[in-house]
């Protein structure tokens, strides 16, 4: 990897993308610094200190997706988290509503049109969420236990509301804006690669406090043990998300003219986590709502007891067996809205290819969905597995929400910092090459 980047900064074309991509990032953390006019910054910081800044499990997820600007209350306090969601929802409406089918088959122009309902819904679901975490922050749910949890927000004014609202909403249509500029003039996705500096910036902060809270050799014991654990979880997520069944097509002949095209082989790569991280986000998400409905409703109800007792504690088994349970739901159901095997094995159909000993159509869909579902089971477990480390580490460590090494953080780390060391590998390699095509 290190190799990759200094050979890119020797060739000036991508030395000018990478420096605009760290222009942007230094951008980005800048904004995540900056408080939403209205909040009172004082308060704010003597709350993060009493309770620490990942302490709220509640909103443990949204503040890592945001680089720890959520419970700063910064103008980029929604982060990348409402576009996220849209580009979701989207997908899923994809398979639902046959017009947006239809463009996504339609080529560029269908992409392009998809892009722009995805920034639409990205603005309305950050105005909705701004509402929120505005509503959230003063009535001193954001920081339980704080003493001054009821001033973080002073002026209680519908205009100071609006305001707040509004800001953190532009707020998001600016980090919208830089990650389609890395997109289309730097290095790698944008949106990832905000999504990756947001969650690395915790790092060392994480791994610090982890040092300070040990107590064994003043902490540096724990603080080996998380680094080791990282190691290996790093080692295993790049294992399995290179891991794939390669599934062999071949090409028939086809005679135009006098001249023969096709004969070629190929093959379809399955991967092993076909889903990604998505289903972590999808269950996580899905399990914020039990422990947010009791905390705005206030009920002393025999349910809102319950709940609170079971499924507000990450440690609890009740909240652990739900949580893997949902994961392993998500990954099957994400993995079979988003690959269609009887759309795959038609095309095949159309262009003469066909897998050795299958024949061509029904049967080639069905060989497809039987294979898909085998992998999908080892996947869906190691999204399970992955993702119960920060639970793990609560029980083990005493570990606070902000774990350095969680499963959803190690994930889409892993994976960003694969995709674009390959994107920056493939455009070194075309420049390496010009000089023998001439």
């Amino acid at each position: 990897m290190l190799t990759a980047f200094a050979r890119a900064f020797k060739t000036p074309d991508l030395r000018k993308k990478l420096l605009f991509t760290l222009a942007i990032i230094a951008l980005y953390r800048l904004g995540s610094h900056v408080p939403v006019p209205g909040v009172s910054y004082k308060n704010v910081q003597i709350c993060v200190d009493q309770m620490g800044a990942g302490n709220n499990s509640l909103f443990g997820l949204v503040n890592m997706f945001s680089g720890g600007a959520l419970l700063q209350i910064t103008i980029f306090a929604l982060g990348i988290m409402p576009y996220i969601t849209a580009s979701i929802i989207l997908q899923l409406l994809t398979v639902v509503i046959p017009k947006l089918e239809n463009l996504k088959k339609e080529g560029q122009s269908g992409t392009a049109k998809i892009t722009q309902y995805t920034r639409y819904l990205t603005v309305a679901l950050a105005i909705l969420q701004g509402t929120g975490l505005v509503a959230t922050a003063r009535s001193g749910a954001l920081f339980q236990g704080c003493m001054v949890k009821d001033q973080i927000v002073p002026d209680r004014s519908i205009f100071t509301t609006v305001v707040m609202v509004l800001t953190m909403t532009a707020g998001t249509c600016l980090v919208m804006w830089l990650g389609e500029l890395i997109t289309d003039r730097g290095i790698g996705n944008g949106m990832s690669i905000l999504m990756f500096i947001s969650i690395a910036a915790g790092f060392v902060g994480s791994l610090w406090a982890i040092k300070e809270q040990g107590k064994i050799a003043g902490g540096w014991v724990e603080f080996g043990v998380v680094i080791l654990v990282g190691l290996a979880m790093v080692a295993l997520v790049v294992f399995v998300e290179q891991a794939q069944r390669r599934i062999p097509v071949q090409y028939a002949k086809r005679m135009i003219g006098r001249r023969a095209y096709g004969g070629t082989s190929t093959y379809i790569p399955l991967k092993v986590n076909q889903a990604g991280v998505i289903p972590v986000i999808f269950a996580s998400s899905l399990l914020y709502i039990p422990a947010l409905i009791v905390q705005f409703s206030g009920s002393q109800a025999g349910w809102a007891t319950w709940i609170s007792k079971h499924f507000v504690k990450g440690d609890h088994p009740y909240y652990i067996a739900t949580y893997f349970l949902l994961i392993v739901f998500f990954a099957f159901f994400y993995v079979a809205i988003s690959f269609n095997p009887e759309e795959v094995a038609d095309n095949m159909k159309k262009y003469g290819g066909f897998i050795p000993g299958i024949r061509a159509g029904r049967p080639t869909a069905e060989y497809l969905s039987y294979v898909l579902n085998r992998i999908t089971w080892p996947g869906s477990l190691y999204l399970g597995l992955i993702a119960l480390v920060p639970t793990m580490a609560l029980a083990g460590f005493g570990a606070n929400q902000n774990f350095p090494f969680g499963g959803t953080s190690i994930l889409i780390i892993v994976g960003v910092g694969l995709e674009t060391v390959k994107q920056i590998e493939s455009q070194l390699q075309q420049r390496n090459y010009e000089g023998f095509l001439r």
